[in-house]
């Protein structure tokens, strides 16, 4: 038997034994400001983890799955998405980072080194006995003036569909830090174009549901395009069929070309040969009658969301009705939008006035590989696009689009809001020298957290001159020092070594509403961090 002091023995359903330890009272549950040190320890470890990752010069990191999947990245987001996280704390950073992408699409690994900062910086405050409410008011307080800063330095530009310089520039310093950077202008023009395509500037919205993102390994990423229409992953269901069609009038179906089926459960004994054609001959006529009344309308191309057999599809064909089968369902509700069409979900319902059209309706065929792509143009509703993105391998497709989403992201912000700042660490320094300003004028105990949240800001512009082999230190002093005897607020760290400190020159631009997000995110989690003194299993009995 076991130690009594250990344990008790217990058997499994096989009689094999094994040991409860009676370890319960021994575990310690922390509580007060040891709970807030603990989840502070895990919080920074998580932003130290992403820090080396920002800025242009920042490093990818590699992660493997369980099941052996492979992803290279540097995006914030993403590189949290995939760890397994198991601390509570460390999974609202991981929280935190989803947010800004899903709010935002921009700045993911920023959001959470500056989060990581205000903690490092809290920690020190308790040490020194300030209550981690005072503190987390402090940040709160030190938040909204760096937001008001941003709102006195943001220069405003003009978007429109016409002058797209600007936002290519801005998209382009999104891609600067991510793996397909050696043809980031092209990506930047792709993702603006898109954008300016389906944009309503009245509502100041862009609908995303209107640009679809579409990979095939093979080619380089140059060879990525923007389609203006829709990119669906299929081919005509006959080898024969014509590759390309002109003034293509489309069926949009979802019902199957196959004879309908009772709805109850029914048996059909074949038990001689005539019973055989008999059946033959009905599902003949019920195939030439589908194709007779989708050929009455004056369809000349049958899209269908479901398969059909050797037969239907040799019919189609004899009565020169191209076909395309198995269109995923977010296809064909996009190919819908696109063409103006309606989805029919019976062959009786179909008439003219349903049917979509385009202008173009061709096969794209990719080298010597069997693989096959349709691409609908011209579309009655052009406003609908495709982004078509190359790659030499699954993985530098995958960071692709989570790079393109980025820059989608960030015209999108400029759509909704056209002011912008200026990056490289620039406003980082220009609103911690504010809040550090302001500092000086508060009378209360706060003035110690406001110091604490400009010490914070200025660890963006050291993460961004560690990654680009400067001395973060004496650097970010430099630039501090400039910009508060030449005030100037454009001046940043010179990551790409183009011998000029000037932000505004370089065209390393950062949308106001992400850099705003990013701040008052970051404050709002470290207040939920510092609030907590108490960690208590659901169900635990004291």
């Amino acid at each position: 038997m076991a130690n009594a002091g250990l344990g008790s023995l217990a058997f499994d359903e096989f009689g094999r034994p094994f040991i409860i330890i009676k370890d319960q009272e021994k575990q310690a549950r922390l509580t007060g400001v040891d709970a807030i040190k603990s989840h502070i320890l895990a919080a920074k470890s998580v932003a130290g983890t992403l820090r080396t990752s920002l800025g242009p010069k920042g490093l990818d990191k590699l992660m493997v799955s369980p099941d052996g999947d492979v992803t290279i990245t540097n995006d914030g987001a993403t590189i949290l998405d995939k760890m397994d996280v198991n601390h509570h704390v460390a999974r609202l950073l991981v929280e935190l980072s989803k947010s800004q992408d899903d709010e935002i699409g921009d700045g993911t690994t920023g959001v959470v080194v500056l989060a990581g900062a205000l903690l490092e910086q809290a920690e020190h405050l308790i040490d020194r006995g300030i209550h981690p409410i005072r503190i987390a008011d402090g940040y709160e307080t030190a938040a909204k003036i760096a937001c008001d800063e941003l709102d006195r330095i943001a220069d405003e530009f003009p978007v429109s569909p016409d002058n797209t310089e600007i936002l290519v520039k801005t998209a382009m310093t999104t891609l600067g830090s991510k793996i397909i950077n050696r043809c980031h202008k092209q990506m930047a023009s792709i993702a603006v174009d898109a954008v300016m395509s389906v944009a309503d500037f009245e509502r100041k919205d862009v609908d995303f549901e209107l640009i679809k993102v579409e990979s095939k390994v093979g080619g380089k990423l140059e060879d990525s395009m923007l389609v203006k229409g829709v990119l669906v992953d299929k081919d005509f269901s006959h080898p024969q069929m014509p590759k390309e069609l002109t003034d293509v009038k489309i069926a949009i179906l979802t019902c199957p070309f196959e004879p309908p089926k009772p709805k109850t459960t029914h048996k059909l004994d074949v038990k001689t040969v005539e019973d055989y054609k008999l059946l033959q001959n009905y599902e003949k006529e019920t195939f030439e009658t589908m194709i007779k009344q989708v050929k009455d309308t004056g369809c000349t191309l049958a899209l269908c969301q479901w398969g059909f057999d050797d037969e239907a599809n040799h019919l189609l064909l004899a009565n020169d009705l191209p076909a395309v089968r198995w269109v995923g369902g977010p296809e064909i509700e996009l190919i819908a939008i696109a063409t103006g069409g309606r989805i029919v979900p019976r062959f009786s319902e179909l008439t003219t006035e349903k049917l979509g059209s385009a202008g173009i309706v061709r096969e794209l065929s990719f080298g010597t590989t069997k693989e096959k792509m349709l691409v609908i143009e011209q579309c009655a509703n052009s406003r609908a696009v495709t982004i078509f993105l190359r790659g030499g391998n699954k993985m530098i497709i995958e960071e692709a689009k989570r790079s393109m989403h980025d820059a989608l992201c960030v015209v999108r912000n400029l759509v909704k809001d056209n002011r912008i700042v200026y990056g490289g660490g620039a406003a980082e320094i220009a609103c911690s020298v504010a809040v550090a300003n302001k500092a000086q004028s508060v009378a209360s105990i706060e003035q110690y957290a406001l110091r604490s949240f400009a010490e914070a800001l200025e660890t963006v512009p050291m993460a961004l001159a560690e990654n680009s082999g400067f001395n973060p230190i004496k650097t970010v002093a430099d630039i501090k020092s400039r910009q508060v005897l030449e005030k100037n607020s454009y001046l940043g760290i010179d990551c790409m070594n183009k011998g000029t400190n000037d932000m505004k020159e370089q065209y390393v631009i950062e949308t106001l509403i992400a850099k705003k997000q990013q701040i008052t995110l970051a404050a709002q989690v470290v207040r939920l961090i510092l609030k907590i003194d108490d960690v208590r299993t659901v169900g635990e009995h004291d």
